[in-house]
Protein backbone atom coordinates (compact mmCIF):
# COMPACT_ATOMS: atom_id res chain seq x y z
CA UNK A 1 0.00 0.00 0.00
CA UNK A 2 2.79 2.42 0.95
CA UNK A 3 4.59 1.57 -2.24
CA UNK A 4 1.48 2.42 -4.25
CA UNK A 5 1.13 5.82 -2.55
CA UNK A 6 4.83 6.48 -3.13
CA UNK A 7 4.47 5.57 -6.80
CA UNK A 8 1.48 7.83 -7.19
CA UNK A 9 3.32 10.66 -5.44
CA UNK A 10 6.37 10.24 -7.68
CA UNK A 11 4.22 10.22 -10.79
CA UNK A 12 2.37 13.35 -9.67
CA UNK A 13 5.61 15.23 -8.96
CA UNK A 14 7.02 14.14 -12.29
CA UNK A 15 3.91 15.35 -14.08
CA UNK A 16 4.01 18.71 -12.32
CA UNK A 17 7.70 19.14 -13.10
CA UNK A 18 7.17 18.21 -16.73
CA UNK A 19 4.32 20.69 -17.02
CA UNK A 20 6.44 23.46 -15.54
CA UNK A 21 9.26 22.71 -17.95
CA UNK A 22 6.86 22.66 -20.91
CA UNK A 23 5.25 25.95 -19.86
CA UNK A 24 8.65 27.58 -19.42
CA UNK A 25 9.72 26.33 -22.84
CA UNK A 26 6.57 27.75 -24.37
CA UNK A 27 7.26 31.25 -23.02
CA UNK A 28 10.93 31.08 -23.97
CA UNK A 29 10.42 29.79 -27.50
CA UNK A 30 7.03 31.24 -28.42
CA UNK A 31 6.15 34.40 -26.47
CA UNK A 32 9.60 35.96 -26.28
CA UNK A 33 11.42 37.01 -29.47
CA UNK A 34 14.73 35.32 -30.03
CA UNK A 35 16.35 38.31 -31.77
CA UNK A 36 17.04 40.43 -28.72
CA UNK A 37 14.60 43.29 -29.46
CA UNK A 38 12.85 43.12 -26.06
CA UNK A 39 14.34 46.44 -24.90
CA UNK A 40 13.01 48.17 -28.01
CA UNK A 41 9.53 46.68 -27.95
CA UNK A 42 7.33 48.28 -30.63
CA UNK A 43 4.46 50.43 -29.37
CA UNK A 44 1.81 47.92 -30.44
CA UNK A 45 3.25 45.27 -28.09
CA UNK A 46 2.87 47.64 -25.15
CA UNK A 47 -0.63 48.73 -26.10
CA UNK A 48 -2.11 45.45 -27.22
CA UNK A 49 0.10 42.68 -25.88
CA UNK A 50 -2.33 41.80 -23.09
CA UNK A 51 -5.53 41.78 -25.17
CA UNK A 52 -7.20 38.42 -25.47
CA UNK A 53 -7.71 38.76 -29.24
CA UNK A 54 -4.03 39.54 -29.98
CA UNK A 55 -2.35 36.47 -31.47
CA UNK A 56 1.15 35.88 -30.04
CA UNK A 57 3.93 36.29 -32.61
CA UNK A 58 1.93 38.44 -35.08
CA UNK A 59 2.67 42.14 -35.65
CA UNK A 60 -0.22 44.44 -34.67
CA UNK A 61 -0.23 47.92 -36.23
CA UNK A 62 -3.38 49.22 -34.51
CA UNK A 63 -1.74 51.55 -32.01
CA UNK A 64 0.58 53.13 -34.59
CA UNK A 65 -2.33 53.57 -37.02
CA UNK A 66 -4.54 55.20 -34.37
CA UNK A 67 -1.70 57.54 -33.44
CA UNK A 68 -0.78 58.63 -36.96
CA UNK A 69 -4.03 58.75 -38.96
CA UNK A 70 -5.47 61.96 -37.36
CA UNK A 71 -2.30 63.87 -38.31
CA UNK A 72 -2.43 63.03 -42.05
CA UNK A 73 -4.56 65.36 -44.19
CA UNK A 74 -6.07 65.41 -47.66
CA UNK A 75 -4.62 68.18 -49.87
CA UNK A 76 -6.74 69.35 -52.79
CA UNK A 77 -5.42 71.97 -55.18
CA UNK A 78 -6.87 73.73 -58.20
CA UNK A 79 -5.32 75.86 -60.90
CA UNK A 80 -6.93 77.88 -63.68
CA UNK A 81 -7.66 76.16 -66.96
CA UNK A 82 -5.61 78.85 -68.70
CA UNK A 83 -2.45 77.95 -66.73
CA UNK A 84 0.60 76.73 -68.63
CA UNK A 85 0.17 73.25 -67.22
CA UNK A 86 -3.37 73.04 -68.54
CA UNK A 87 -2.20 74.13 -71.97
CA UNK A 88 0.24 71.27 -72.33
CA UNK A 89 3.40 72.71 -70.78
CA UNK A 90 3.07 70.58 -67.68
CA UNK A 91 6.54 70.27 -66.09
CA UNK A 92 5.56 66.98 -64.48
CA UNK A 93 4.10 65.35 -67.60
CA UNK A 94 6.98 62.90 -68.01
CA UNK A 95 6.71 61.88 -64.35
CA UNK A 96 2.94 61.42 -64.23
CA UNK A 97 3.21 57.64 -64.30
CA UNK A 98 5.82 57.86 -61.61
CA UNK A 99 4.23 60.29 -59.18
CA UNK A 100 0.77 59.22 -60.26
CA UNK A 101 -1.13 61.41 -57.83
CA UNK A 102 -2.66 64.15 -59.90
CA UNK A 103 -6.29 63.83 -60.95
CA UNK A 104 -5.77 65.76 -64.17
CA UNK A 105 -8.71 67.26 -66.02
CA UNK A 106 -7.47 67.73 -69.59
CA UNK A 107 -9.08 70.80 -71.06
CA UNK A 108 -11.29 70.52 -74.12
CA UNK A 109 -12.04 73.52 -76.36
CA UNK A 110 -14.45 75.84 -74.58
CA UNK A 111 -13.95 74.12 -71.21
CA UNK A 112 -12.87 76.69 -68.62
CA UNK A 113 -13.22 74.42 -65.61
CA UNK A 114 -10.26 74.58 -63.18
CA UNK A 115 -7.72 71.80 -63.24
CA UNK A 116 -7.82 69.75 -60.04
CA UNK A 117 -5.25 67.62 -58.27
CA UNK A 118 -5.16 65.66 -55.05
CA UNK A 119 -2.56 64.45 -52.60
CA UNK A 120 -1.74 64.18 -48.92
CA UNK A 121 0.02 66.15 -46.22
CA UNK A 122 1.36 65.71 -42.69
CA UNK A 123 0.57 68.02 -39.77
CA UNK A 124 3.91 68.79 -38.13
CA UNK A 125 2.84 71.25 -35.41
CA UNK A 126 -0.23 71.87 -33.31
CA UNK A 127 -0.69 75.38 -34.81
CA UNK A 128 -1.36 74.22 -38.36
CA UNK A 129 1.91 73.80 -40.26
CA UNK A 130 1.69 71.01 -42.84
CA UNK A 131 4.44 69.31 -44.87
CA UNK A 132 3.64 67.96 -48.33
CA UNK A 133 5.24 67.46 -51.74
CA UNK A 134 5.97 70.43 -53.97
CA UNK A 135 4.49 68.62 -56.97
CA UNK A 136 1.18 68.18 -55.13
CA UNK A 137 0.60 71.95 -54.99
CA UNK A 138 2.78 73.17 -57.89
CA UNK A 139 0.95 75.77 -59.98
CA UNK A 140 -2.08 75.83 -57.68
CA UNK A 141 -4.13 78.99 -57.32
CA UNK A 142 -6.10 77.60 -54.40
CA UNK A 143 -5.30 74.85 -51.91
CA UNK A 144 -7.81 73.13 -49.66
CA UNK A 145 -6.80 70.98 -46.70
CA UNK A 146 -9.31 68.48 -45.33
CA UNK A 147 -8.55 67.09 -41.88
CA UNK A 148 -9.22 63.56 -40.73
CA UNK A 149 -12.23 64.86 -38.78
CA UNK A 150 -13.62 66.30 -42.07
CA UNK A 151 -13.00 69.97 -41.24
CA UNK A 152 -11.83 71.95 -44.27
CA UNK A 153 -9.39 74.90 -44.45
CA UNK A 154 -7.85 77.08 -47.13
CA UNK A 155 -4.06 76.72 -46.96
CA UNK A 156 -1.33 79.31 -47.43
CA UNK A 157 1.95 78.31 -49.10
CA UNK A 158 4.82 79.27 -46.78
CA UNK A 159 7.56 77.97 -49.05
CA UNK A 160 8.48 75.42 -51.71
CA UNK A 161 11.67 73.55 -52.55
CA UNK A 162 11.78 71.86 -55.99
CA UNK A 163 15.25 70.47 -55.16
CA UNK A 164 13.74 68.04 -52.64
CA UNK A 165 10.11 68.17 -53.82
CA UNK A 166 8.93 69.50 -50.47
CA UNK A 167 6.51 72.29 -49.59
CA UNK A 168 5.26 73.88 -46.37
CA UNK A 169 1.61 74.90 -45.93
CA UNK A 170 -0.18 76.72 -43.11
CA UNK A 171 -3.83 76.63 -42.08
CA UNK A 172 -5.54 78.80 -39.47
CA UNK A 173 -6.21 76.21 -36.80
CA UNK A 174 -4.79 75.21 -33.45
CA UNK A 175 -4.69 72.29 -31.03
CA UNK A 176 -4.21 69.95 -33.98
CA UNK A 177 -2.80 66.42 -33.71
CA UNK A 178 0.69 66.23 -35.20
CA UNK A 179 3.38 63.64 -35.88
CA UNK A 180 6.57 63.27 -33.90
CA UNK A 181 9.68 63.33 -36.03
CA UNK A 182 11.70 60.13 -36.15
CA UNK A 183 15.30 59.71 -37.28
CA UNK A 184 15.48 58.28 -40.80
CA UNK A 185 19.17 57.48 -40.26
CA UNK A 186 18.15 54.88 -37.69
CA UNK A 187 15.63 53.02 -39.87
CA UNK A 188 17.04 49.81 -41.32
CA UNK A 189 16.36 47.66 -44.35
CA UNK A 190 13.81 45.03 -43.35
CA UNK A 191 12.15 47.24 -40.73
CA UNK A 192 8.34 47.43 -40.68
CA UNK A 193 6.84 50.75 -41.81
CA UNK A 194 3.38 52.18 -42.46
CA UNK A 195 2.30 54.49 -45.31
CA UNK A 196 -0.66 56.76 -44.56
CA UNK A 197 -2.39 58.92 -47.15
CA UNK A 198 -5.35 59.42 -49.45
CA UNK A 199 -4.92 57.18 -52.53
CA UNK A 200 -7.62 57.56 -55.19
CA UNK A 201 -9.33 60.10 -52.88
CA UNK A 202 -9.89 57.32 -50.34
CA UNK A 203 -9.15 59.23 -47.16
CA UNK A 204 -7.11 57.94 -44.22
CA UNK A 205 -5.76 54.78 -45.83
CA UNK A 206 -3.05 52.80 -44.02
CA UNK A 207 -0.78 50.25 -45.69
CA UNK A 208 2.15 48.29 -44.29
CA UNK A 209 5.45 47.08 -45.67
CA UNK A 210 9.15 47.03 -44.97
CA UNK A 211 12.06 49.31 -45.80
CA UNK A 212 13.40 47.76 -49.01
CA UNK A 213 16.44 50.00 -49.52
CA UNK A 214 17.91 53.39 -48.60
CA UNK A 215 19.75 56.09 -50.51
CA UNK A 216 17.94 55.55 -53.82
CA UNK A 217 18.74 58.12 -56.52
CA UNK A 218 16.17 58.04 -59.34
CA UNK A 219 17.25 61.13 -61.33
CA UNK A 220 13.63 62.14 -61.07
CA UNK A 221 13.55 65.79 -60.03
CA UNK A 222 14.18 68.33 -62.77
CA UNK A 223 16.20 70.74 -60.67
CA UNK A 224 19.88 71.66 -60.79
CA UNK A 225 20.26 71.34 -57.00
CA UNK A 226 18.18 68.19 -56.64
CA UNK A 227 18.76 65.97 -53.64
CA UNK A 228 17.52 62.43 -54.14
CA UNK A 229 18.31 59.87 -51.49
CA UNK A 230 14.96 58.14 -51.11
CA UNK A 231 13.84 55.48 -48.66
CA UNK A 232 12.42 52.63 -50.73
CA UNK A 233 9.53 50.62 -49.32
CA UNK A 234 7.12 47.94 -50.50
CA UNK A 235 4.18 49.44 -48.58
CA UNK A 236 1.37 49.96 -51.10
CA UNK A 237 1.45 53.58 -52.31
CA UNK A 238 -0.93 54.79 -55.03
CA UNK A 239 -2.10 58.01 -56.71
CA UNK A 240 -2.96 60.45 -53.91
CA UNK A 241 -0.41 59.13 -51.40
CA UNK A 242 2.23 61.74 -52.30
CA UNK A 243 2.88 64.12 -49.42
CA UNK A 244 1.64 61.56 -46.91
CA UNK A 245 3.46 59.94 -44.02
CA UNK A 246 5.87 57.05 -43.87
CA UNK A 247 6.17 56.09 -40.20
CA UNK A 248 8.02 53.50 -38.17
CA UNK A 249 6.40 51.06 -35.76
CA UNK A 250 6.38 53.69 -33.02
CA UNK A 251 4.32 56.06 -35.17
CA UNK A 252 7.27 58.42 -35.75
CA UNK A 253 7.60 60.19 -39.09
CA UNK A 254 10.62 58.84 -40.98
CA UNK A 255 9.70 60.01 -44.46
CA UNK A 256 7.31 61.85 -46.80
CA UNK A 257 5.94 59.54 -49.50
CA UNK A 258 6.81 61.04 -52.86
CA UNK A 259 6.89 58.64 -55.80
CA UNK A 260 6.06 55.18 -57.09
CA UNK A 261 7.86 53.11 -59.71
CA UNK A 262 5.15 52.02 -62.09
CA UNK A 263 4.36 51.59 -65.78
CA UNK A 264 0.67 52.24 -65.13
CA UNK A 265 0.61 54.94 -62.46
CA UNK A 266 -0.60 52.48 -59.84
CA UNK A 267 1.32 50.53 -57.21
CA UNK A 268 3.70 47.93 -58.63
CA UNK A 269 5.77 47.07 -55.58
CA UNK A 270 8.13 50.01 -55.22
CA UNK A 271 7.51 53.33 -53.47
CA UNK A 272 9.91 56.07 -52.40
CA UNK A 273 9.94 58.57 -49.54
CA UNK A 274 12.05 61.62 -48.67
CA UNK A 275 14.01 60.85 -45.46
CA UNK A 276 12.85 62.70 -42.33
CA UNK A 277 16.32 64.15 -41.73
CA UNK A 278 16.04 66.02 -45.04
CA UNK A 279 12.40 66.91 -44.34
CA UNK A 280 13.36 68.40 -40.97
CA UNK A 281 16.06 70.65 -42.43
CA UNK A 282 14.08 71.85 -45.45
CA UNK A 283 10.85 72.51 -43.55
CA UNK A 284 12.68 74.44 -40.81
CA UNK A 285 14.35 76.61 -43.47
CA UNK A 286 11.08 77.26 -45.29
CA UNK A 287 9.40 78.22 -42.03
CA UNK A 288 12.20 80.55 -40.95
CA UNK A 289 13.40 82.06 -44.24
CA UNK A 290 10.80 81.21 -46.89
CA UNK A 291 13.52 79.47 -48.91
CA UNK A 292 16.07 76.73 -48.26
CA UNK A 293 19.47 77.72 -46.89
CA UNK A 294 21.54 75.25 -48.88
CA UNK A 295 25.24 74.78 -48.26
CA UNK A 296 27.40 73.87 -51.24
CA UNK A 297 30.66 71.94 -51.38
CA UNK A 298 31.35 73.22 -54.90
CA UNK A 299 32.49 69.99 -56.54
CA UNK A 300 31.24 67.77 -59.35
CA UNK A 301 30.93 64.13 -58.28
CA UNK A 302 30.09 60.67 -59.55
CA UNK A 303 29.61 57.16 -58.23
CA UNK A 304 32.46 54.66 -58.32
CA UNK A 305 31.78 51.34 -60.06
CA UNK A 306 34.09 48.49 -61.05
CA UNK A 307 34.75 49.76 -64.58
CA UNK A 308 35.44 53.33 -63.48
CA UNK A 309 37.70 52.14 -60.65
CA UNK A 310 39.75 50.14 -63.15
CA UNK A 311 39.99 53.09 -65.56
CA UNK A 312 41.14 55.49 -62.84
CA UNK A 313 43.34 53.01 -60.99
CA UNK A 314 41.25 53.08 -57.81
CA UNK A 315 41.89 50.20 -55.45
CA UNK A 316 38.38 49.87 -54.02
CA UNK A 317 34.80 50.78 -54.87
CA UNK A 318 34.04 52.76 -51.74
CA UNK A 319 33.24 56.45 -51.76
CA UNK A 320 32.35 59.21 -54.23
CA UNK A 321 34.76 60.41 -56.92
CA UNK A 322 35.46 64.16 -57.30
CA UNK A 323 35.43 64.94 -61.03
CA UNK A 324 35.93 68.68 -60.78
CA UNK A 325 36.47 71.33 -58.10
CA UNK A 326 34.97 74.74 -58.84
CA UNK A 327 37.27 77.75 -58.58
CA UNK A 328 36.68 79.68 -55.36
CA UNK A 329 34.40 76.99 -53.96
CA UNK A 330 34.26 75.74 -50.40
CA UNK A 331 35.86 72.49 -51.50
CA UNK A 332 38.78 74.20 -53.22
CA UNK A 333 39.46 76.45 -50.25
CA UNK A 334 39.52 73.41 -47.95
CA UNK A 335 42.04 71.62 -50.18
CA UNK A 336 39.88 69.05 -51.98
CA UNK A 337 41.25 68.17 -55.42
CA UNK A 338 40.05 66.52 -58.59
CA UNK A 339 40.54 62.75 -58.25
CA UNK A 340 39.90 62.63 -54.50
CA UNK A 341 37.42 59.98 -53.36
CA UNK A 342 35.20 61.16 -50.52
CA UNK A 343 34.36 58.34 -48.12
CA UNK A 344 32.92 60.15 -45.08
CA UNK A 345 31.02 63.30 -44.18
CA UNK A 346 31.49 63.96 -40.47
CA UNK A 347 31.12 60.43 -39.06
CA UNK A 348 28.78 59.12 -41.76
CA UNK A 349 30.18 56.87 -44.53
CA UNK A 350 29.06 57.81 -48.05
CA UNK A 351 29.01 55.16 -50.76
CA UNK A 352 27.16 57.05 -53.50
CA UNK A 353 26.67 60.53 -54.88
CA UNK A 354 23.10 60.48 -53.52
CA UNK A 355 24.32 59.80 -49.99
CA UNK A 356 26.93 62.57 -50.22
CA UNK A 357 24.34 65.04 -51.53
CA UNK A 358 22.00 64.09 -48.70
CA UNK A 359 24.63 64.67 -46.02
CA UNK A 360 25.72 68.03 -47.44
CA UNK A 361 22.08 68.97 -48.05
CA UNK A 362 21.42 68.86 -44.30
CA UNK A 363 23.64 71.89 -43.77
CA UNK A 364 23.37 75.64 -44.20
CA UNK A 365 25.95 78.08 -45.60
CA UNK A 366 28.61 78.74 -42.98
CA UNK A 367 28.32 75.27 -41.45
CA UNK A 368 31.59 73.38 -41.05
CA UNK A 369 31.69 69.73 -42.11
CA UNK A 370 34.49 67.20 -41.75
CA UNK A 371 35.34 65.41 -45.00
CA UNK A 372 37.45 62.26 -45.14
CA UNK A 373 38.77 61.35 -48.59
CA UNK A 374 41.30 59.05 -50.22
CA UNK A 375 43.95 60.57 -52.48
CA UNK A 376 45.61 57.63 -54.17
CA UNK A 377 46.72 55.47 -51.20
CA UNK A 378 46.66 58.29 -48.66
CA UNK A 379 43.72 59.37 -46.49
CA UNK A 380 43.06 63.11 -46.30
CA UNK A 381 40.96 64.99 -43.77
CA UNK A 382 39.38 68.36 -44.56
CA UNK A 383 37.26 70.83 -42.62
CA UNK A 384 35.00 72.56 -45.15
CA UNK A 385 33.05 75.75 -44.51
CA UNK A 386 30.10 75.41 -46.86
CA UNK A 387 29.11 78.34 -49.08
CA UNK A 388 25.77 79.60 -50.39
CA UNK A 389 24.58 79.82 -53.97
CA UNK A 390 26.04 83.34 -54.09
CA UNK A 391 29.48 82.13 -53.00
CA UNK A 392 29.53 83.38 -49.41
CA UNK A 393 28.39 82.19 -45.98
CA UNK A 394 25.53 84.63 -45.39
CA UNK A 395 21.82 83.87 -45.28
CA UNK A 396 20.35 83.62 -48.77
CA UNK A 397 17.21 85.58 -49.50
CA UNK A 398 14.34 84.16 -51.46
CA UNK A 399 14.92 86.63 -54.30
CA UNK A 400 18.48 85.32 -54.77
CA UNK A 401 17.13 81.98 -55.92
CA UNK A 402 14.44 83.68 -57.96
CA UNK A 403 17.06 85.61 -59.96
CA UNK A 404 19.15 82.54 -60.81
CA UNK A 405 16.03 80.55 -61.71
CA UNK A 406 14.81 83.40 -63.91
CA UNK A 407 18.12 83.55 -65.77
CA UNK A 408 18.34 79.75 -66.01
CA UNK A 409 22.10 79.52 -65.58
CA UNK A 410 24.84 78.47 -63.20
CA UNK A 411 27.86 80.76 -62.95
CA UNK A 412 31.39 80.11 -61.79
CA UNK A 413 34.63 82.08 -61.54
CA UNK A 414 36.99 81.84 -64.51
CA UNK A 415 40.41 80.29 -64.10
CA UNK A 416 43.51 82.32 -64.96
CA UNK A 417 44.00 80.12 -68.01
CA UNK A 418 40.43 80.78 -69.25
CA UNK A 419 40.85 84.54 -68.82
CA UNK A 420 44.21 84.51 -70.61
CA UNK A 421 42.88 82.36 -73.46
CA UNK A 422 39.88 84.67 -73.98
CA UNK A 423 42.06 87.77 -73.77
CA UNK A 424 40.20 89.37 -70.87
CA UNK A 425 41.05 90.47 -67.32
CA UNK A 426 37.89 89.39 -65.50
CA UNK A 427 34.57 87.69 -66.10
CA UNK A 428 32.09 85.05 -64.99
CA UNK A 429 31.59 81.85 -66.95
CA UNK A 430 28.18 80.28 -67.63
CA UNK A 431 28.90 76.68 -66.65
CA UNK A 432 25.36 75.32 -67.09
CA UNK A 433 22.47 76.69 -69.12
CA UNK A 434 18.79 75.78 -68.71
CA UNK A 435 15.53 77.26 -69.92
CA UNK A 436 15.47 80.92 -68.92
CA UNK A 437 16.19 84.47 -69.98
CA UNK A 438 19.78 83.85 -71.08
CA UNK A 439 19.02 80.83 -73.24
CA UNK A 440 16.07 82.61 -74.83
CA UNK A 441 18.37 85.50 -75.75
CA UNK A 442 20.63 83.11 -77.68
CA UNK A 443 23.49 82.88 -75.19
CA UNK A 444 25.35 79.57 -75.33
CA UNK A 445 26.94 77.56 -72.54
CA UNK A 446 30.56 78.57 -71.89
CA UNK A 447 29.94 82.26 -72.55
CA UNK A 448 31.99 84.53 -70.24
CA UNK A 449 30.11 87.62 -69.06
CA UNK A 450 32.48 90.59 -68.74
CA UNK A 451 29.95 93.34 -68.04
CA UNK A 452 26.26 93.93 -67.36
CA UNK A 453 24.91 97.36 -68.29
CA UNK A 454 28.52 98.53 -68.74
CA UNK A 455 29.45 97.49 -65.18
CA UNK A 456 32.43 95.08 -65.00
CA UNK A 457 31.73 91.59 -63.66
CA UNK A 458 34.37 89.54 -61.84
CA UNK A 459 32.33 87.14 -59.68
CA UNK A 460 28.85 85.53 -59.49
CA UNK A 461 28.08 87.92 -56.63
CA UNK A 462 28.61 90.89 -58.94
CA UNK A 463 26.08 89.57 -61.44
CA UNK A 464 23.58 88.79 -58.69
CA UNK A 465 23.92 92.26 -57.12
CA UNK A 466 23.23 94.03 -60.42
CA UNK A 467 20.32 91.85 -61.55
CA UNK A 468 18.53 91.24 -58.24
CA UNK A 469 16.32 94.36 -58.33
CA UNK A 470 16.74 95.18 -62.00
CA UNK A 471 13.69 95.98 -64.13
CA UNK A 472 13.45 96.54 -67.86
CA UNK A 473 16.14 95.93 -70.46
CA UNK A 474 19.63 94.67 -69.61
CA UNK A 475 22.73 94.67 -71.83
CA UNK A 476 25.08 91.72 -71.36
CA UNK A 477 28.56 91.79 -72.90
CA UNK A 478 31.19 89.08 -73.01
CA UNK A 479 33.27 86.62 -74.98
CA UNK A 480 33.23 82.95 -75.88
CA UNK A 481 36.22 80.69 -75.07
CA UNK A 482 37.58 81.17 -78.61
CA UNK A 483 37.81 84.93 -78.02
CA UNK A 484 34.82 85.97 -80.14
CA UNK A 485 32.90 88.87 -78.58
CA UNK A 486 29.10 88.95 -78.26
CA UNK A 487 26.37 91.27 -77.00
CA UNK A 488 22.91 90.28 -75.80
CA UNK A 489 19.85 92.14 -74.55
CA UNK A 490 17.40 90.60 -72.12
CA UNK A 491 14.34 91.89 -70.28
CA UNK A 492 13.90 91.55 -66.54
Amino acid sequence: MNMNWKSILHLTLAALLGGAISLTGYYVLIDKPTTGFESNAPIWQTAYGSRSNAIPGLVDFRAASHLVTPAVVHVKSSSPASSSSAQGADPFREFRDFFGDRNFQFEMPGNNQPRLSSGSGVIISTDGYIATNNHVIEGASQIEVVLNDKRSFTAEVIGKDPSTDLALLKIKADQLPFLSLGNSDECEVGEWVLAIGNPFNLTSTVTAGIVSAKGRNLNLLNDRFRIESFIQTDAAVNPGNSGGALVNAKGELIGINTAIASQTGSYAGYAFAIPSQIVKKVINDLKEFGTVQRGFLGVSIRDVDAQFAEEEGLKNLKGVYVQEVNVGSAGEEAGIRKGDVIIKVDETPVASAAELQEQIGRHRPGDKVAILAMRKDESKSFVVTLKSITGDVSVVKKEDYEVTNLLGADFKNCTEEELRSAGIKSGVKISTLRNGKLKSAGIREGFIITSIDKKPISSPNDADAILRNKQGGVLIEGVYPDGSKAYYAIGM
